[in-house]
């Protein structure tokens, strides 16, 4: 376990909602944006915030044994084709991302066959997860190399000007180990998270449920500690994407959270780095019951709800100008008193 994160500053947190308060309109007119803008100022260091000129989106993508257990409505296979999708730039996250300003890269952590790539999207691969209903997904050491992975991309990010970060994710099957984490980490059963991720009928949400279930009583109490948790029921992508959170926060840099996946991703980074939930904001809530219940555990309130679950980091994305939004506004709404 890492140590404790230091919040951002609140001071610089205060003096944004005080400068919001002197602006010309009614006190708390523009409701949750101006606790947006003040949390952007206090992660930034400045008040009023800068404009956000360098968003990042970095994909995980891996693939997961437990889709072998009729969890998804897509094969394997489909991993593959949107790697390569994202890589050219006809994904859905390349579309949104472009419509917003922001820049798209991944990393296979754990893709089974993938070739033809440039060598930087596979230097960290570890390996596919293995299916969580049977055997742990990774080993000790499969889990420490892909935690420094994320550790290390977050770096790099930050290091050439990166000033928002968002963990997008892909793998047919990752709502499973997904809800798994959460699932471990609240005390609940596969019930109670499980939902249909890319589509499943009834019979695959059933079968979900169960391999959830099989899962954790297979854990049992190993999953008390959460590089244990992570190990047994996460995956390398799952696993590389914590890093990258914990990363950015140690760092001090936000985090835009995006739906399932990356809200076990921000749970779990929270439980290994505690105080790392302080320099991040949900972007959206998905459909998924797991990502609410994650979210509300962190006490990360989503910016939008738009029925969405795609994931890649689609919903986070869509948040980004918002967040700008109050950025210009706290930058630019003159002060009453320069009216008067």
């Amino acid at each position: 376990m890492t140590n404790p994160v230091t919040a951002p500053d609140p001071s610089l947190r205060a003096a944004a909602h005080a400068r919001s308060d002197a602006q010309a309109k009614p006190l708390g007119a523009l409701g949750r944006l101006e606790t947006l803008g003040a949390w952007l100022a206090a992660c930034q260091g400045v008040n009023p915030p800068v404009p956000l000129t360098d968003v990042r989106v970095v994909v995980f993508a891996g693939d997961h044994g437990v889709a072998a257990r009729g969890v998804s409505a897509y094969p394997t296979a489909v991993t593959l084709a949107m790697v390569h999708g994202i890589l050219d730039g006809h994904a859905g996250i390349s579309a949104l991302a472009r419509s917003v300003g922001a820049t798209v890269s991944l990393y296979d952590l754990g893709v089974y066959g993938l070739t033809g790539v440039p060598d930087e999207v596979t230097r960290f691969h570890v390996h596919p997860a293995r299916p969580i209903s049977d055997e742990d997904a990774l080993t000790a050491d499969e889990l420490q190399a892909a935690l420094a992975a994320g550790d290390q991309i977050a770096a790099e990010a930050i290091a050439d000007g990166a000033q928002l970060l968002i963990a997008g994710d892909l793998g047919i099957g990752n709502t499973t180990p997904s809800a798994a984490l959460v699932a471990a980490t609240l005390g609940l059963r596969g019930g109670d998270v499980a939902g249909s991720g890319t589509g499943v009928d009834a019979a695959g949400l059933a079968r979900k449920a169960d391999a959830i279930n099989a899962a954790l009583d297979r854990v049992g109490d190993r999953a008390a500690d959460p590089l244990q948790r992570l190990a047994a029921l996460g995956s390398a992508d799952i696993a590389a994407a914590t890093g990258f959170m914990m990363g950015a926060a140690r760092r001090g840099i936000p985090v835009v959270v995006d739906g399932l996946i990356a809200s076990a991703e921000a749970l779990m980074a929270e439980e290994l780095a505690p105080g790392a939930s302080a320099w991040m904001v949900a972007g959206h809530v998905s459909t998924e019951p797991s990502c609410a219940l994650a979210q509300r555990r962190l006490h990360l309130a989503p910016i939008l709800d738009l029925e969405m679950r795609l994931g890649e980091g689609t919903g986070a994305v869509l948040a980004v100008p918002i967040l700008e939004a109050f950025g210009a506004a706290l930058r630019d709404i003159a002060a009453l008193a320069d009216l008067s």
